[in-house]
């Protein structure tokens, strides 16, 4: 099932960095230096496929100590695990170095400050900033007032942009594209900022979506129009089983209870899916499973076992992408 990836090799020497040069300097130049990474509607389908490709280039060993020199400074209001872990790991096995907090109990946001004066301030500490906020365009506020780029880490429920370019390249992996895939996006549809932005990822390249849902959690209509109009075809479900086609590709995302505003509502959705392997062969059996994490009980442990389920795979890709990502906006990676 598994191809050699994408792209093919594009023969640039690895980029490595000593003290005798400026590391800035004669590098091609590349549209996403300097930019802020907010939404998904701010990056064309050539961008997409710019950050996979040099994704796959870090992957390879490309790029190594490019980001010597740089600083990345994590700014978590909301908790995490693989988005925060992996940004700082990506920096620091790129030669950088990381500051940041998680949560806001130590911070100067206790004594009231607020997300204007603190990113103002931390973006005179650092050379680019990632930013998970609980509230929706907390993360265009903060690039709009920031001296440096701003990478949006999830924004309540609104984007997760960097999480869609790892799905993206984890999909191109196996399929090496993306045109008239067949994708079922599986749970908390509603309120999941990672389906929302991958799905808009995927109506740019013309994939067919499938979404699976209770009628409480249904796929936003306003997103849904969006979708459309990039060209899109949509089928709604209650039941995975009612997907009565083979899939490429099964998105499961677990119901969040930190977003409903009414315990009783999430109780009432609460493990409404559990997928199986049986599940996965009545959707024909090759699709390969996916999900950002972290789950609960919506994925049973047997379908570890499936040689398609590849989800920790995925997230170890978030490391290659989010490497070549800090590259790119940094100015360090050749285009």
């Amino acid at each position: 099932m598994e191809s050699d990836g994408f792209f093919q090799p594009a023969g640039e020497a690895v980029v490595k960095f000593n003290s005798n040069r400026n590391p800035d300097k004669d590098l091609p130049m590349n549209p996403l230096k300097g930019k802020s990474i907010v939404s998904l509607r701010d990056l064309s389908t050539d961008l997409l496929l710019l950050i996979i490709k040099k994704a796959a280039e870090v992957k390879k060993g490309m790029h190594e100590g490019c980001l010597a020199g740089k600083v990345l400074a994590t700014l978590f209001f909301e908790p995490s695990t693989r988005t925060r872990l992996s940004f700082e790991s990506a920096m620091r096995k790129m030669g950088g170095e990381v500051i940041g907090f998680t949560g806001t109990k130590f911070t100067s946001i206790e004594k009231g400050e607020n997300l204007i004066d603190t990113i103002r301030v931390v973006s005179g500490y650092c050379d680019v900033i990632v930013m998970r906020h609980p509230l929706e365009g907390s993360a265009r506020l903060a690039s709009e007032v920031s001296s440096v780029p701003v990478i949006n880490g999830g924004d309540g429920a609104n984007q997760h942009p960097t999480q869609t370019f790892l799905d993206l390249f984890t999909i191109s992996e196996y399929f090496g594209g993306f045109e008239n895939l067949k994708v079922a996006f599986l749970g908390d549809l509603k309120y999941g900022r990672t389906v929302h932005s991958l799905a808009y990822a995927l109506s740019m390249f013309g994939s067919k979506l499938y979404f699976v849902s209770p009628e409480i959690l249904r796929f936003p209509d306003d997103l849904k129009e969006e979708v459309q109009q990039n060209g899109s075809e949509i089928f709604e479900f209650n039941d995975v089983e009612d997907v009565e086609t083979e899939i490429d590709v099964l998105y499961v995302t677990r119901i969040q209870k930190e977003r409903f505003g009414d315990i009783q509502e999430y109780r009432k959705v609460a493990g409404s899916y559990r997928v199986t392997p049986e599940t996965v062969e009545k959707l024909g059996g090759k699709a390969i499973i996916m999900h950002p994490l972290p789950r609960v009980n919506e994925i049973s442990p047997e379908v570890d076992k499936l040689e398609n389920a590849i989800y920790f795979k995925q997230a170890h890709n978030g490391i290659f992408v989010r490497s070549a990502l800090l590259g790119l906006v940094l100015g360090r990676i050749n285009v």
